[in-house]
């Protein structure tokens, strides 16, 4: 049972029709039922207008019947006998049924015409003589509908009820971001790659035409990490340094971190993380540092010996400057071979050549102050990222203060950890113990 406002129309496969035109015609309908023509319906028309001509928010009836059956004709008897005192619009349908030269069928078994009296032609006249209101036709029924319920206003048995303007539906969200419409609220925020489409793109630049073109590793970091494609000198040079940065032998604090770890029997990722945990100030790091300090100076005009014993006045070590094991007249063979390539390829190598005259100065304090493999690094890339052209002063303060150099170190070592952990879990290493005699036991 349909509960809404004002009317009842009783029948079935039209209800929603006649809703519809009810709703267009007046404020709104109390109650629908729909009883069917059935053998054996369960109430009757003149039930359910008897029982709303009791209930005072109901002002008037709209009854939508069909050809076949009598029940039309109790309501019928009930308007005559004068027991329905509130207006009835009425229509029976199945009119064009005299059109057929057999007898015709409706829908279920109950729209059968059995006779004159159960065609539509007869009820409908039947209930106009009996009172009702009936229109011509089913098309004239709304009209009819709305002209009663307008005279039931004018005669002031009624007040329409204010429409109700109902609750604007948002936007499907889904839907308006593909219309472009409107920005859903992100979160994270992504300017290096995308995956979406029929393929994953690095700064832009398609997967494929990657792929084709013969790109490196070089200028894949190029994309990735600097969002534009470096000229190929300096991707080559990004190549060497990761090449000369791969390892350094099981003895550095990474290395052995790593190799413990994996003799633990720990996972690859775990082994690879250990080492990488001690990259810092003392192993690593010492790149940014010197990219930040031998920059500063130089762009502040500073000589060799004021840098120098500028950062002997704040206790500061000169970052790249010093070598365990390398001394001035047995210099680090990387640094040899990235200068070589340097002065070959790079347009500029003014903090470069800065940086080996503070060698030179250091190297007079003592021989194993000689630039290491940190300073040279850290030297070049800020001729690499200034003699390109393709940045701007800001963006390499920004790409030092940032820590890309940092980058490129633990990008280089990881290969040579992944190396370590694999190495020690073919040799079936057992458990790390660290030997007695290695340490100092004292109170």
């Amino acid at each position: 049972m349909l509960m809404v406002r004002n009317f009842l129309q009783l029948q079935g496969g039209m209800s929603n029709e006649l809703y519809n035109s009810i709703a267009r015609v007046t404020d709104g309908i109390y109650e629908g039922i729909a009883i069917g023509g059935d053998v054996f319906p369960g109430s009757t028309l003149s039930d359910h207008v008897l029982r709303f001509n009791n209930i005072p928010q109901v002002k008037m009836m709209v009854v939508l019947g069909e050809l076949g059956g009598r029940d039309e004709y109790s309501l019928v008897e009930a308007l005559k006998q004068g027991k329905v005192n509130k207006p009835v619009v009425a229509w029976v349908s199945g009119t064009c049924a005299r059109l057929f030269k057999s007898e015709v069928q409706f829908g279920h078994a109950g729209a059968k015409s059995g006779g004159e009296m159960e065609s539509a032609q007869a009820k409908n006249e039947a209930l106009r003589e009996a009172g009702a209101i009936v229109p011509t036709s089913y098309e004239a029924l709304e009209a009819a509908i709305k002209e009663t319920f307008e005279k039931l206003v004018e005669e002031g048995k009624t007040t329409p009820v204010k429409e109700i303007v109902p609750p604007q539906i948002p936007e499907d969200l889904n839907t308006a971001i593909k219309s472009g419409k409107v920005r859903a609220p992100t979160h994270i925020i992504s300017t290096i790659s995308d995956d979406r489409g029929e393929e994953p793109c690095y700064a832009g630049v398609p997967m494929s035409s990657i792929v084709e073109s013969g790109y490196g590793v070089g200028d894949v970091i190029s994309l990735l990490w600097f969002k534009r494609s470096l000229p190929r000198y300096c991707t080559h040079f990004i190549e060497i340094c990761i090449m000369l940065c791969a390892d350094h032998g099981p003895c550095v604090s990474g290395a052995h971190n790593t190799i413990v770890t994996a003799r633990a029997g720990k996972d690859l990722v775990s082994s690879l993380v250990s080492g990488l945990l001690t990259i810092g100030p003392r192993f690593g790091g010492a790149i940014d540092d010197a990219a930040r300090y031998f920059k500063d100076a130089y762009d502040r005009g500073l000589t060799p010996y004021e840098f120098v014993e500028g950062m002997k006045k704040k206790g500061i070590r000169v970052p790249g400057i010093g070598h365990r094991i390398k001394r001035g007249d047995n210099k680090d063979k990387r640094v040899e071979l990235l200068q070589r390539f340097a002065r070959t390829h790079f347009p500029s190598v003014k903090y470069m050549e800065y940086a080996v005259q503070v060698e030179t100065y250091t190297l007079s304090k003592a021989n194993n102050l000689v630039m290491n493999v940190d300073g040279a690094i850290g030297s070049l890339f800020l001729d690499l990222l200034a003699g390109s052209g393709m940045f701007t002063k800001q963006e390499i303060d920004e790409i030092v203060e940032i820590g890309y150099l940092n980058g490129l170190f633990v990008l280089a070592r990881s290969i040579g950890l992944i190396g370590h952990t694999f190495d020690q879990k073919r040799l079936k290493q057992p458990l790390y113990r660290h030997p007695w005699e290695d340490v100092l036991y004292t109170k």
